[in-house]
């Protein structure tokens, strides 16, 4: 296809990508209009511009579209897996085990950071942060919600504990790609983000501790705690059984199982205990992987709870993530991005502008394509020349494009990871965005070391050999998109 494009110009790029700005911002902000709406505009925006580029119409449109989606169809099956995942785990019991023995056990004081490095040791032992928010994450919101803690603030909370494993782990799938773009290796890479990433991580984790002493009052009264326990205990049987589904999972993703064998696992254990010790019926198990369960409680905030989960809850989000992918396929394909990012480069004299800039176009690039996976190997294939003009080790790559796009992708709504996270934690990106503070301090944490001097790595190895471990990271990355 690349045969039959024109490279845009960069006037030509910056009046598409400030048009689409435009309308998410004023649709979204300003008019409050509802996100698909506005991609589809996006979407008749991108492909007018296409258009001109070009030679045989729309049949080059479709197929970037087609790209777009088929370079994320990992994410779509984890989509609905998570779906069922949720469903099964509420019919087993799962998630109000989890619940009941959160109640008893956690403070309200200590609800915060102990949320928080929940999230994290589950996301580093899985390397999904969808896991983590999928399951630890539809617990904590439940327990919270219990204890009176605003949910935005909870959600903020789930997210940055997350993130923060999907970005450390050494079996996150965006740790090994930010590394392998990178020409870099992997626990290099992750040596190199300890620097920021530690830092950061407890400025974090005394921010949410002090903003969880404002809540240490907030213990449900004795007899509010029994009636919800009561609930529970008269829905559910109630014991260690429960959690196995959970521990599957858990099991399954240390040992470096795929995710979707992992979740699949985990869910038909979960369908088992949900018939063979809940005694659900097996027609009503397999209707609410769909639709989800209905349950009643005679609490309010558990019945909203238990009647979540199915693939139908992940359409509104599948369908977004679908348009936005499709219109980061034009983007991409068509050279739009490329051509504006090669321009910035062209007047970056700095090492740290260099740093600076990476996080920022992998900030724009997750807005205009609507995924970290493009943003990380579109930036590792556009950056590597500058890194190594510069004499910059490419650990110090490989750092800031998971700063700009791994974290900052829970930061836009119609990303797949921010339309997932507010889909699954029930409250939107822009409601939790401020209080994800991992996904905000680590970034801006390493522009000042950068500007700073600290944790500016030099090369230690000669252009040669650079540019041989890059061409084997690409190489790697054609053998992986075939």
């Amino acid at each position: 296809m690349s045969n039959q494009l024109q490279s845009p110009s960069f006037r030509q790029s910056f009046l598409t990508f400030g048009a689409i700005i435009c309308v998410i911002g004023v649709g979204l902000f300003y008019l409050k209009t509802s996100l698909h709406s506005l991609m589809l505009i996006c979407l008749l925006i991108a492909g007018i511009s296409a258009l001109k580029l070009s030679q045989d119409g729309f049949k080059s449109i479709r197929n970037a579209m087609n790209s777009g989606i088929q370079g994320a169809l990992s994410a779509i099956y984890i989509f609905i897996l998570i779906g069922v995942l949720i469903a099964a785990f509420i019919q087993s019991g799962t998630v109000a085990a989890l619940i009941y023995y959160g109640l008893e056990i956690i403070s309200p004081a200590l609800f915060l950071p102990a949320g928080l490095i929940l999230c994290s040791f589950m996301s580093v032992a899985t390397g999904t942060s969808w896991g983590t928010v999928g399951t630890a994450g539809v617990v904590l919101m439940g327990i919270g919600e219990a204890m009176g803690i605003p949910l935005p603030l909870v959600a903020g909370v789930v997210v940055s504990g997350a993130c923060f494993g999907d970005k450390m782990s050494p079996v996150s799938d965006t740790t090994n790609l930010a590394a392998m773009s990178s020409g870099t290796d992997l626990y290099t890479h992750i040596k190199g983000m300890l620097y920021t990433t530690g830092p950061a991580y407890l400025v974090c984790l005394v921010v949410f501790s002090f903003m969880g002493m404002s809540y240490a009052e907030h213990g449900l009264p004795a007899s509010e705690l029994n009636a919800m326990l009561a609930g529970i205990e008269s829905t559910y049987s109630i014991n260690l059984i429960c959690l196995l589904p959970f521990v599957v999972m858990l099991v399954m993703s240390l040992k470096k199982i795929s995710a979707e064998v992992a979740m699949m696992s985990a869910a038909v254990v979960a369908v088992l205990i949900a018939i063979l010790m809940q005694g659900a019926q097996f027609t009503t198990v397999l209707n609410s992987l769909f639709s989800g369960g209905s349950f009643e409680t005679g609490i309010s905030t558990l019945d909203k709870l238990f009647s979540r989960g199915g693939i139908s809850s992940m359409m509104w989000t599948l369908s977004l993530a679908l348009m936005a992918l499709a219109l980061g396929g034009i983007l991409n394909q068509f050279g739009f991005l490329r051509v504006l990012i090669s321009s910035i480069l062209s007047r970056v004299k700095r090492a740290a502008s260099l740093v600076t800039t990476t996080i920022l176009a992998c900030f724009l690039g997750n807005m205009s394509m609507g995924e970290a996976y493009m943003s990380i190997i579109l930036g590792g294939q556009l950056f590597g020349d500058a890194y190594d003009k510069h004499k910059l080790d490419r650990s110090l790559m490989s750092r800031s494009l998971e700063e700009g796009a791994t974290l900052t992708t829970a930061l836009i709504p119609w990303t797949t990871g921010g339309a997932f996270f507010a889909s699954t934690l029930g409250v939107s990106v822009l409601d939790y965005a401020p209080y994800a503070l991992l996904n905000w301090f680590n970034p801006l944490l390493s522009i000042l070391l950068a500007y700073l001097g600290i944790a500016l790595f030099r090369a230690k190895t000669s252009t040669t050999e650079t540019k041989s471990q890059v061409q084997t990271a690409d190489d790697q990355l054609k053998q992986a998109a075939n």
